[in-house]
C-alpha cells in the first residue's frame, strides 16, 4: 500500500501565533518539533496499518520544515516547492491508495482557530468557490480525487475536522485543539501523537471511501490584503477584477483551478 502525507504546521497542538510557525523565531522550534512528531505518528499508524511505501511532502511555508530523520523509515520526505499546481500535494498522483492531511487548519476568514488562512495569511483575505469559502483543506483534497486518490484522514483544529466531517464523512478526522479569538485549547502533544497514530491505523485499515466528487463548476473568487497585489495579478488570463481588492477566474477543471491559485497567490 503507497501513502501520501501532506503536513503542515497551524494544526498542531498549540500552535497559537505567527511566531510560533515562523522560523527564526524562539517559539518556532517547539511546534516544529511537534510537527515531527505528528507526522511521524501519522506514518507509523500507516506502516501498522499494511503500508509499505510512505511518501511525505512538507507543505508548510518553504517547505522545509520536517526533519526526515524524526521520520520513520520508509518514509521519504519532499522538501521545498517545484512550482507544480498541485502545491501542498506536491507529487501525488495515481499509484498512491490513500493521503493522509496532518497538522491542517481552519480557512480564511474562519473563528476557529487563530491562524486560519487560505493559502497564504499575508496575502489573502478571503477565498470562495462557487460563493462558498474555500480552505486548504478543500483545495488539496480535490487535487487529490482528480488523480483518483482519497483523503482517508485529516488532523488538525476542531474547525477544520468539523469540516472534513461534514463534506467527507467517510473520512477520519483527528482534532487535537480548538481556538476562539487569538487563543487555542489543545491536547497534551503526547496525546495528540497517539491519537494520531491510532487515527491513521484506523483510516488506513478498512476498505479506502470512494474517491469524493468533483464540483461541477469552479467559480474562484480571491480578495488580496493589498489592492496592488490585486492590480497586477487582474492580467491573469481570464481574471476579472470584481473591485480593487477582488479578482474572479472561471476555471474549467480542477487542474485549471489549482494552476491558477499558483499564480494568482504566487506559491
Amino acid at each position: 500500500m503507497k501513502v501520501f502525507v501532506s503536513a503542515d504546521i497551524e494544526g498542531v497542538a498549540g500552535a497559537t501565533s505567527r511566531d510560533d510557525c515562523t522560523k527564526g523565531s524562539p517559539e518556532y522550534r517547539q511546534f516544529q518539533a511537534q510537527m515531527d512528531a505528528e507526522v511521524a505518528a501519522a506514518c507509523q499508524g500507516a506502516l501498522a496499518a499494511g503500508a509499505t511505501d510512505i511518501v511525505v511532502k512538507d507543505a508548510h511555508g518553504d517547505g522545509r520544515n520536517l526533519s526526515a530523520a524524526a521520520l520513520p523509515a520508509p518514509a521519504r520526505l519532499v522538501r521545498g516547492y517545484n512550482g507544480h499546481p498541485f502545491a501542498m500535494v506536491q507529487g501525488l498522483d495515481a499509484t498512491f491508495q490513500a493521503a493522509l492531511f496532518v497538522g491542517y487548519h481552519a480557512g480564511a476568514g474562519d473563528g476557529g482557530n487563530p491562524l486560519s488562512h487560505t493559502l497564504s495569511s499575508r496575502k489573502l483575505h478571503a477565498v470562495t468557490l462557487n460563493g462558498e469559502p474555500l480552505s486548504e483543506l478543500a483545495i488539496h483534497t480535490w487535487a487529490a480525487a482528480s488523480v483518483g486518490v482519497p483523503v482517508v484522514l485529516v488532523t488538525g483544529d476542531e474547525a477544520i475536522c468539523a469540516e472534513a466531517e461534514k463534506r467527507w464523512p467517510a473520512t477520519v478526522a483527528v482534532a487535537v485543539k480548538s481556538g476562539a479569538g487569538a487563543s487555542t485549547t489543545s491536547l497534551h502533544p503526547a496525546d495528540a501523537v497517539a491519537a494520531i497514530r491510532a487515527g491513521a491505523e484506523a483510516a488506513l485499515g478498512v476498505r479506502p471511501p470512494a474517491v469524493p466528487d468533483l464540483p461541477a463548476e469552479w467559480h474562484l473568487e480571491v480578495t488580496y490584503r493589498d489592492v496592488a497585489a490585486a492590480y497586477v495579478r487582474a492580467f491573469y488570463p481570464g481574471a476579472e477584477a470584481l473591485d480593487a481588492r477582488t479578482l474572479a477566474i472561471d476555471c474549467r477543471d480542477c487542474f485549471e483551478l489549482l494552476r491558477a491559485l499558483v499564480f494568482l497567490v504566487g506559491l
